[in-house]
């Protein structure tokens, strides 16, 4: 396949899906393809609530649907899917294989699959594959082809949006791997990497963020022990950096739908294989840790200061996985809230960017205007611009008298905070 006969359809509109069909739009007959008709509606609308794509008219070639009839005629399916894991950790390939099953009752002879969902190394060919030629009957690498290209969004972050970052492409081919890299050098200045194969492209793809996963982990263990040494782990921080090589990271939650997600994914498969990858493990059981180790050291900063802790009101600011974006996938600050919860706390929570009707209906929580003078605790959890500009003294004006505000974020100054991470 020449890649500029590409007729493309991107299965799966969120925030990896909508950016990648709206670049193939630019250049390429593109149908973004949803099973949610509301989201379809929306967008066809001109409205993203990702906030990922600024317009969404400078796509001339790209148009939206549900309705399968409206993909046969495509000959790339490109499957940008949720690859979240199980209430035991365990890797849900639901989504993957459902998307699978609907591009197996459209593909044709000669089309190309391409997968970009965060999977372990092997789940294109071993698990997904198989499927598309179960319903469709057809055979792989004879009839069809395969390609993986991993996603690498940054959801919030305008600096790096899709056609600045450099993206991975293989093939189940060596002629497919040149197609598929192809058709993406085409919409991404930024370049590609060709890998040598399909399970070496999933590979590096999850461990980018086994290694963030990794690395925060042992700030967050850090942060444990400097704590019980009376020693601010952000002046740590901030003296440790002086020297070139050391890689300056923050403790603090770790959800999202990768770092939280995707070091679980390459446990399950390394278990698979005969070997219990310690270092992974333990990382995870520590970050999994830190909404626990946060309401601890509320509950202890506020007996230090003589507060009630059966009872007391606490507002948390922030419920997004990350600040400035709309994002509440794994978001942590719902276990944390959980985790007050269980010490009798009343948790109360704002947040001027995540939707109140996708939190309720996600996790249950509701969104609450904080009110001055009300809390005996306020606890910056994620640092929105909102917040930072709001400066820390209108943060205070919150708290009742003798109040404890924790600022996790280490935004504002030391002194005019009771308690950093």
């Amino acid at each position: 396949m020449n890649p500029s006969q590409a007729r493309i359809a991107v299965i799966g509109l969120g925030y990896v899906g909508l950016p990648l069909a709206v670049e193939f739009g630019k250049y390429y007959d593109t149908v973004g393809f949803d099973i949610s008709a509301q989201r379809v509606n929306e967008l066809r609308a001109g409205t993203d609530r990702t906030g990922e794509v600024d317009d969404l008219k400078v796509s001339p070639r790209l148009s939206y649907s549900s309705d399968l009839d409206d993909i046969r005629s495509c000959n790339v399916y490109i499957i940008a899917v949720p690859t979240p894991v199980d209430s035991n950790h365990q890797p849900d390939l639901t989504p993957l294989i459902s998307a699978s099953r609907t591009v197996g009752q459209v593909i044709s002879a000669g089309d190309i699959v391409i997968y970009e969902s965060t999977v372990y190394p092997g789940a294109t060919e071993d698990d997904c594959i198989p499927v598309v030629e179960s319903v469709s009957g057809l055979k792989f690498n004879q009839d069809f082809f395969a390609g993986y290209s991993p996603e690498r969004i940054n959801p919030g972050d305008k600096s790096r949006p899709l056609t600045k970052i450099v993206k991975v492409t293989s093939g189940s081919t060596p002629e497919i791997a040149d197609v598929v890299d192809g058709l993406y050098a085409s919409i991404i200045p930024a370049g590609t990497f060709k890998a040598s194969s399909i399970r070496v492209a999933e590979a590096a793809k999850v461990i980018e963020n086994t290694q963030r996963d990794v690395n925060i982990a042992l700030i967050n263990e850090l942060s444990m022990v400097f704590s019980r040494l009376g020693i601010d782990t952000a002046d740590v921080i901030d003296a440790a950096s002086t020297k070139w090589n050391f890689m300056r990271l923050k403790p603090g939650l770790v959800g999202g739908h990768c770092i939280g997600v995707d070091p679980y994914y390459l446990l399950h498969r390394s278990v698979r294989a005969g070997h219990i990858p310690d270092i992974i493990r333990l990382s995870r059981q520590i970050n999994d840790g830190m909404p626990r180790e946060v309401a601890r050291r509320l509950v202890r900063a506020m007996i230090g200061k003589n507060l009630p802790v059966q009872g007391a009101r606490v507002m948390i600011l922030g419920a997004t996985f990350k600040e400035d974006c709309p994002d509440i996938r794994n978001t942590k600050v719902v276990e944390l809230a959980s985790a007050l919860v269980e010490w009798g706390i009343e948790v109360e929570v704002d947040d001027p960017h995540a939707d109140a009707e996708e939190l309720s209906h996600e996790y249950g929580l509701s969104l609450t205007t904080p009110q001055p003078g009300s809390y005996d605790a306020v606890v910056l959890a994620v640092a929105h611009q909102e917040y930072v500009q709001l400066g820390v003294e209108s943060v205070r004006k919150l708290l009742k008298p003798g109040g404890v505000l924790f600022d996790m974020k280490a935004v504002f100054d030391k002194s005019a905070t009771d308690l950093r991470l």
